[in-house]
């Protein structure tokens, strides 16, 4: 692939976009993972309004580190990046104060809960700015195994890197200069105190991952781990249809209307 035409493609389409929207620029989520990094930089790179968000909620001190050095890479580098910090530490808190004991229990949707209070942070800025909230997903993660949470990550209004696998990302990121720490680092959601990884997840490496979404072979001369990844590709894939699918509407006959 030809990484330095493929940027300057989504630099176009971005700036394209957010014309025809008679809007001002974009709004990113910075939460120092390759994603959001490159959609960042792919943003600044318009010459409109940028505005970077960090939003830590009880963050690692390895995500924030990460998010605080691509910030001050961005602002150094490009004169129209805003950066701003709101710590929604408190606001969570108060979420969980407000939410039955069951449900603060259940670790997962807590989490999701991060994720839905950060989009909903995202918004308001964007709209009070006339900025466009970008989204950070990639292929593998949101048409193969439906990895981001419904109306949490996966609310934005436009996708600059989502028909890229996750290797993609990570070659778009050499050509746009991403701070190396961010490179380096093992993809994580953010979601978790402990900060594990996306692999500790999932159970399976993006590159994996990627090959099992390609998979049309025959089955029977898979190795056994291949066999494992492609079991949890596709039910990861089929649990997460409902986020990966567009919302079902009910049809209503003509003759009942």
């Amino acid at each position: 692939m030809n990484y330095p035409q493929i940027a300057s493609h989504i630099v176009d389409w971005l700036s394209n976009y957010c014309k025809q929207a008679n809007l001002n620029g974009f709004i990113v989520g910075i939460s120092g993972g390759i994603d959001s990094a490159s959609t960042a930089i792919l943003c600044a790179k318009t010459g409109l309004n940028v505005t970077v968000l960090n939003m830590p909620i009880r963050q690692t001190n390895a995500e924030y580190a990460r998010a605080i050095e691509q910030t001050k890479d961005l602002e150094k580098r490009f004169p129209n990046v805003k950066s701003m910090k709101i710590d929604l530490t408190p606001s969570f808190e108060s979420i969980e104060q407000t939410f039955p004991a069951e449900i603060t229990a259940n670790h997962l949707a807590m989490a999701n809960s991060r994720s839905r209070l950060r989009m909903l942070t995202l918004y308001a800025i964007g709209q009070a700015n006339g900025l466009l909230v970008a989204g950070t997903g990639n292929k593998i993660e949101d048409f193969g195994i439906g990895f981001f949470t419904k109306y949490g990550d996966g609310g934005v209004d436009i996708s600059p890197l989502a028909d890229l696998t996750k290797t993609d990302v990570f070659q778009l990121a050499k050509e746009l200069k991403v701070v190396d720490s961010i490179q380096q680092a093992k993809p994580t959601d953010g979601l978790w105190e402990d900060g594990r990884s996306d692999e500790d997840q999932i159970g399976a490496s993006y590159p994996e991952l990627e090959w099992a979404m390609e998979f049309e072979g025959d089955e029977s001369t898979l190795s056994p781990r291949q066999q494992e990844v492609l079991v949890i590709y596709r039910r990861l894939h089929r649990i997460n249809l409902h986020k990966i699918e567009p919302i079902p509407v009910c049809i209503i006959p003509d003759n009942l209307k």
